[in-house]
């Protein structure tokens, strides 16, 4: 049972947070691309976020394969600092809520036990919704927008959400294991994943890391400052352009995925969206981006 303040309410020894939403992403299997885990540390930063809890590695990860690090402390001291997921909390710009975020490691053990720990900062911190972001291998290409599909807690807020259900079956990792955790738990749960192309060699596609920031942005209808991240995306293209233009097998391989890309995107046009619907999101941007819009 967690120990609470009579007078506020809140868990001691954590802060008293206004409708907190909590994001979280992880290292490793759910990770392609390390575009979760750059969207994750660039909302850290971008929210000016400070700690505030890390779990306890000891229960959860091998130390073979999730090694910990050695430092140097003024330069003399050496300093072990365990690799494990922590804890940051921040307030979301122009209001007054709150958002925990998650930055972890794919546990290497007992998942069922990890989720309940993360859950149990869930109810502590009084969160209302979590999300969750990953990303995988398909066969996209790098030319194209990053595609982003979704799954949500629910039909109904998979409509409202506008996010595209993912269609995968088969193995999955800690991202979507947490999400049906926070689902069985009572807890509005969506889960952001970005496409990364799977013939591209460069560990880090910041490309994707922006695409699941927009989702983030749309998600909060809040600013999520991007800094450098489209600038680095850009350079990213460029590179595995010249790459692929150099390589006359991956660039026939790219012409064909980019075709199926036009023709998928040709079908999704079908279903247009409504006047009211393009001035609620225009609206809806002009005031993430404090250029006005209409007033109330």
């Amino acid at each position: 049972m967690t120990d609470r303040d009579p007078e506020t309410g809140t868990a001691r020894g954590l802060p008293r947070l206004v409708e907190p939403v909590m994001i979280a992403a992880f290292e490793g299997w759910n990770d392609a691309g390390e575009a979760a885990s750059t969207a994750l540390e660039h909302l850290e930063l971008a929210w000016d976020a400070t700690p505030l809890a890390s779990i306890d590695p000891e229960e959860y990860y091998d130390f073979q394969v999730t090694r910990p690090h050695v430092k140097l402390a003024d330069g003399v001291t050496r300093k072990i600092e365990w690799q494990t997921t922590r804890l940051s909390v921040a307030e979301l710009p122009g209001t007054e809520r709150h958002v925990v975020l998650v930055n972890g490691i794919e546990p290497n053990l007992k998942w069922r036990s990890f989720c309940r720990e993360i859950l149990d900062y869930v109810d502590r911190l009084g969160v209302t919704k979590v999300i969750t972001l990953g990303a995988l291998l398909t066969d996209t290409p790098h030319t194209r927008p990053t595609p982003v599909s979704g799954i949500s807690y629910d039909k109904t807020s998979a409509g409202e959400l506008r996010v595209e259900p993912s269609s995968y079956q088969g193995p999955t990792g800690i991202v979507g294991v947490l999400q049906n955790a926070c689902v069985e738990h009572g807890v509005p749960a969506v889960s952001f994943w970005a496409a990364v192309p799977h013939y591209v060699s460069q560990a880090r596609v910041p490309k994707a890391a922006v695409a699941l920031l927009h989702r983030v942005e749309e998600l909060l209808d809040v600013e999520v400052p991007l800094g450098g991240l489209p600038e680095q995306a850009e350079e990213w293209e460029r590179t595995v352009s010249e790459m692929a233009d150099a390589d006359d097998e991956v660039r026939e391989y790219v012409r064909q995925l980019e075709e199926q890309a036009a023709i998928e995107a040709a079908d999704d046009e079908v279903v247009e969206a409504d006047g009211d619907a393009i001035a609620a999101d225009f609206e809806r941007y002009l005031r993430r981006r404090g250029t006005g819009g209409s007033g109330s």
